[in-house]
């Protein structure tokens, strides 16, 4: 009997040598646990890093609101200094576009490929210097040039929304997200101030000059932001993507779920294949109209306003003195007519428009998901571009833009949202980088319409913007996912 003892257990130990990964299952209880980045994501749940991560990442929306917003500015005042024509000024904000367009796409790539971080930092230094470097053109020629290079650096800005998404739980998101207005609200609201404060006593450059100094701010303070964990496995850099999860844990004063981090490494990063396969197709080419749409409706709203306050084309039945001369070519050449403080008050009003309905736009999100909430949006926005031409007080005026704004505002945050969750880790910052290229497309009309037609007919540049949102509200039926509640996909 001691001897067959013996046998017995030399056999055991010969069992364990051959087989070691037995001993590990037997100290986790028989099972080797594994959990995924979104299931850690899930059970760190919102904390201290998030709200360093909103206020830092939510500042991109600053940066990009001022880049885009200073159009509305400094329009009138590049219009007198270069004694340019209607299609001149639009074309500046068509340059932009036009940057924003072709690095778009290149952004998402190299975003998908080497990371998310890499191109958002860069996106900050490239606008920055860019912008500066404006505020010298000597000529017009310059000008355009020089600001469609900031729109190459602004596409790689707005990769941030997706580098912020991939860290918020699921059941966030509705609530979270939606207040990226409210920075670029300040970011509007900031330009604003600046071009009524600076633009008169000044001039249109150092406004420019002055406005940087976010963008510089920022590429101090983004170093506190790491890489996307879904990134980084999706790239087979499970380490790197453990050790972001743990610090984030401890910021939260949280654990991860036991277990390691298993996620399968993806060759096939960043590929349009993934945007066009059967899976998705039907998603990406609804979606890139939506963008059209929602950046058509946003910058027409805004160049619409700016349009008619700087040439009085408004139909008011208070007017002052002032205000009832429609101004026309005296020369043939250009406009000379700078924003006046009552003009620069009433872009103010309107800028808060942006977040006085964020409360909303969270409720419409939580109750009827993000499609339903896109067609609500656009339909009521289609109304208020209608009734911005009907006769009324200056006050009436007010209130319609304020409304107005609110609800373009509203849409192109929802479209965000949804884009960002409805494309997996491996595609999610091409896909993004498509859509922001084709909502420039809409960037690029919007100006000719709100800027070159408003001169002929209000009614006639406002009708475009209008008919877009009833057909984009309908094209939403045909969308065939809803993202509401849903976990952000690693793979397609």
């Amino acid at each position: 009997m001691k001897a067959q003892l013996v046998s017995h257990i030399e056999l055991q130990e010969v069992e364990l040598k051959d087989n070691p990964e037995h001993v590990q299952q037997e100290n986790n209880g028989g099972e080797d646990q594994v959990f995924t980045v979104e299931e850690a994501v899930e059970k760190i749940g919102f904390g201290r890093f998030h709200i360093l991560l909103f206020c830092i990442m939510g500042s991109c929306n600053i940066v990009e609101a001022m880049e885009i917003m200073l159009l509305a500015v400094v329009s009138p005042e590049i219009r007198c200094e270069w004694r340019l024509q209607d299609w001149q000024v639009a074309l500046v904000s068509t340059m932009v576009f036009l940057g924003f367009m072709l690095c778009g796409v290149l952004s998402g790539y190299i975003a998908d490929r080497y990371g998310r971080w890499k191109v958002v930092f860069g996106g900050f230094v490239w606008s920055a210097y860019f912008s500066l470097l404006t505020s010298f053109a000597p000529t017009y020629g310059w000008f355009i040039f020089l600001r469609s290079m900031v729109g190459c650096g602004v596409a790689g800005v707005s990769q941030g929304f997706v580098l912020k998404t991939e860290f918020i739980p699921a059941n966030q998101r509705g609530v979270l997200l939606p207040l990226a207005s409210i920075f670029w609200m300040v970011g509007s609201m900031l330009i604003i101030v600046l071009g009524m404060l600076v633009v008169p006593t000044l001039g249109w450059r150092w406004m420019i000059r002055i406005s940087i100094t976010p963008s510089v701010i920022l590429i101090f303070l983004f170093k506190f932001i790491p890489e996307s964990a879904r990134y980084n496995v999706s790239a087979g850099n499970v380490d790197a993507a453990m050790k972001t999860l743990q610090k984030i844990a401890a910021m939260n004063r949280t654990s991860l779920p036991p277990g390691r981090l298993v996620e399968p490494t993806v060759n096939e990063r960043g590929s349009w294949r993934i945007l066009l396969g059967t899976t998705f197709r039907r998603t990406s080419l609804l979606l890139w109209y939506s963008w059209f749409v929602a950046s058509f409706l946003y910058y027409g709203s805004v160049l619409s306003s700016s349009e008619l306050l700087e040439k009085n084309l408004l139909c008011v039945t208070n007017a002052d003195p002032e205000h009832h001369v429609q101004h026309r070519h005296e020369d043939g050449l250009c406009y000379c007519i700078p924003f006046g403080f009552n003009d620069y008050t009433t872009l103010l009003i309107s800028c808060l428009g942006e977040v006085a309905l964020i409360p909303l736009n969270i409720g419409l999100l939580s109750f009827f998901g993000r499609k339903m909430t896109l067609t609500i949006l656009q339909l009521l926005a289609a109304c208020f571009f209608m009734l911005v031409n009907i006769c009324s007080t200056m006050l009436g005026f007010t209130v319609l833009l304020f409304l107005l704004r609110s609800l373009v505002s509203m849409n192109f945050n929802v479209v965000y949202i949804y884009t960002a969750e409805v494309y997996p880790t491996v595609a999610r910052s091409l896909g993004m980088g498509f859509c922001t290229s084709f909502s420039r497309i809409g960037g690029m009309i919007a100006p000719f319409i709100a800027q070159v037609l408003m001169s002929q007919s209000v009614i006639l540049a406002l009708s475009p913007f209008a008919v877009a949102a009833v057909a984009c509200a309908l094209a939403n039926f045909f969308l065939p996912i809803e993202t509401r509640g849903r976990a952000l996909l690693q793979t397609s």
